[in-house]
């Protein structure tokens, strides 16, 4: 699904030196994403996790004493080890949708699209994001925040590239 507006839409591509196989499993196990998961800085509590259609990943991201944020993905497709189809979010503590305090005009969900692709041992991720439903003041602030996306999605990546490493290492 992409929007009627393609300037809306956020995309990233990254490649990871691993097969796509890995990179799926690493990509949807709990015990892996709890490990790689979130901005940089932060460490994940998995709270729910059904990683299938329908399911969702409930987390906490702790920043430190006293800072928490919650976050909520809901599936909408699986297909393993190509795709990945989720709605993402803020959420409370009890897994219900809101708007994050820090930034109350950004969009309550945005859907993702994860199509990983394989060629000579190594994986290309593409990620394209879009806000679902949103506002107008929704749309705007998503768009002003391509560039954040970019170094918080970045970051995250470069952790997961390191994460990805050692789990590729203790494999070989």
């Amino acid at each position: 699904m992409t929007s009627p507006d393609p300037s809306i839409d956020f995309v990233l591509t990254r490649v990871f030196d691993a097969p796509r196989d890995l990179v799926f499993k690493t990509m949807i196990e709990t015990a892996h994403l709890q490990k790689w998961w979130g901005p940089q800085g932060c460490t994940i509590e998995v709270i729910r996790h059904e990683p299938l259609a329908g399911g969702m990943f409930h987390y906490c991201m702790r920043f430190g004493p006293g800072v928490d944020m919650y976050g909520k993905f809901e599936y909408r497709e699986i297909a393993p080890p190509e795709r990945l189809v989720f709605i993402n979010g803020f959420a409370d503590a009890e897994g219900k949708r809101i708007h994050y305090e820090m930034s109350p005009t950004w969009p309550l969900e945005v859907l993702n699209t994860v199509v990983l692709t394989e060629a000579g041992g190594k994986t290309t991720l593409h990620l394209h994001s879009t806000p679902l439903d949103a506002s107008a003041v929704e749309i705007e602030t998503f768009k002003a925040g391509h560039g954040s996306m970019q170094q918080g999605f970045g970051g995250m990546y470069d952790e997961y590239e390191k994460y990805l490493a050692t789990v590729k290492n203790a494999q070989a």
